[in-house]
């Protein structure tokens, strides 16, 4: 069959209904669903039927994608893989992630995706071979200026950062000999990833034993836990929290030597929640290749019996109840708050 005389390649936002619902029941036919979070969808028809689909999400993450069985075999994933790639680029996504089955794996390698992990049920792969090692060295030689035994960890959002953030680092800080803080780096909070990194870093400066880290696409991001970034999810997908504990045991705690990660308490966030409960197993518990993880779960601070939140500190901040966000938050994030009271423009 020649391919390159008869498909037709095109280009559908998530807004187009109509091109979406085809999209939907081509999906769904393949045990698929539509992405909550996609922004733009390729599909690839040959006699005005669909054969070939494949979603792209902010931050350059493939997914949904599907071939019909009765063209697999026919060209059409390099087809779609390169046609991908273009658009792709065009959005300004150079850095590529793909979700896909593990019995793909040896498709998507043809397409010059490599693996990063795989979990139960998914694998993730990106387009480089080089970047999550390199990523790897740069930590390795940040933790070779480190010499300590009981390294900790704390993966904060901080939107913003609380008193009870700067509990949590605090109390973990006081029960290692060092303490290495990664900040959510990505731009899909209320407060942006500049603020929140610079109020994480004035509200932990009077700690000694702390390093603090960006994140990266390799730590609760778009690309290892989506499901964190869609408002309208209630529960965490597993394969995703897997994929992203796993990868942290697997090549981040290793290159800070990292012996313990903290967390608190999580009474407001079911997705979080769902998270934490995962993080036992798959740090501490699964029988893998890499160095075990201890985890430890501390409570988290309350005012007036209540959990400190940064939902919460949002809430009053909106509401424009200054002298209330003072019992929440350490005099560092009030005075940003009290600066930008009058530009609450999101």
């Amino acid at each position: 069959m020649d391919i390159d005389t008869i498909y037709k390649v095109r280009e559908v936002d998530a807004g187009q209904d109509k091109l979406i619902a085809e999209i939907e029941k081509f999906l769904n036919n393949n045990d698929l669903k539509l992405g909550k979070d996609v922004i733009k969808y390729l599909t690839i028809s040959i006699g005005g039927e669909i054969v070939a689909s494949a979603g792209i999400a902010e931050g350059g993450i493939i997914k949904c994608t599907a071939i019909h069985p009765n063209y697999r075999g026919e060209g059409l994933v390099l087809k779609l893989f390169t046609e991908l790639t273009y658009l792709c680029f065009d959005l300004g996504f150079k850095d590529l992630f793909i979700y896909t089955k593990p019995e793909n794996e040896k498709i998507f390698r043809n397409c010059g995706f490599f693996p990063i992990e795989i979990a139960s049920k998914v694998i993730l792969m990106e387009n480089s071979k080089t970047r999550l090692p390199n990523y790897c060295k740069d930590l390795q030689k940040i933790n070779s200026r480190i010499n300590a035994t009981k390294i900790g960890s704390v993966v904060l959002n901080a939107n913003p950062f609380t008193l009870g953030h700067q509990f949590l680092v605090e109390s973990a800080a006081s029960l290692c000999d060092w303490l290495h803080v990664f900040v959510v780096k990505e731009d899909a909070s209320y407060f942006s990833w500049e603020d929140r990194f610079e109020l994480v870093k004035k509200g932990i400066s009077h700690l000694k034993n702390v390093t603090l880290h960006e994140g990266s696409r390799y730590i609760i991001s778009r690309v290892t836990f989506p499901t964190y970034f869609l408002k309208d999810e209630k529960i965490a997908d597993e394969n995703y929290a897997e994929l992203d504990l796993r990868i942290f045991r697997h090549y981040i705690a290793p290159s800070l030597n990292i012996t313990h990660r903290f967390v608190g308490t999580e009474p407001t966030s079911p997705i979080t929640n769902k998270y934490n409960s995962e993080m036992n197993y798959w740090l501490e518990e699964a029988p893998l290749a890499y160095p075990p993880i201890k985890t430890t779960i501390i409570e988290r601070k309350t005012v007036n019996s209540q959990p400190i939140s940064a939902s919460k500190v949002r809430e009053l901040y909106l509401a424009d109840k200054m002298e209330d966000l003072k019992l929440y938050v350490p005099p560092t994030t009030y005075e940003f708050l009290e600066k930008n009271k009058n530009v609450k423009n999101k």
